[in-house]
């Protein structure tokens, strides 16, 4: 599973992730300050296959139906590692069990 990490979340979480996953994020792609739809467009082009993101408001202001991927959003208080890290149990378990929801929330 190809895995893209949103510029709002901290880089050294792409380590909480097993070898299972190709995760990459924004800033390595130099896909920063891309807007939404755009950045959504360069994910389908790219193979992705999941965006993990602390943008709420993505699955309103996005026509998410033009897209194959699936996305995470981590409902949290603070965009820390330290705050995001224990949300990664919960990642985890929407991984495994093969994510059914074109967006899910995590808190």
């Amino acid at each position: 599973m190809k895995i893209l990490l949103d510029e709002n979340i901290p880089r050294r979480l792409k380590l909480d992730f097993g070898i299972d996953y190709k995760v990459k994020t924004v800033q390595e792609l130099n896909w920063t300050g891309k807007k939404n739809g755009e950045l959504l467009g360069l994910m389908t082009f790219a193979g992705f296959d999941l965006f993990l993101t602390l943008d709420k408001n993505l699955q309103y202001q996005q026509n998410l139906k033009r897209f194959s991927i699936k996305i995470i959003i981590l409902d949290a208080s603070d965009s820390r590692y330290q705050t995001l890290q224990p949300l990664m149990l919960k990642v985890a378990e929407a991984l495994s069990g093969k994510i059914q929801y074109q967006v899910t929330i995590i808190s």
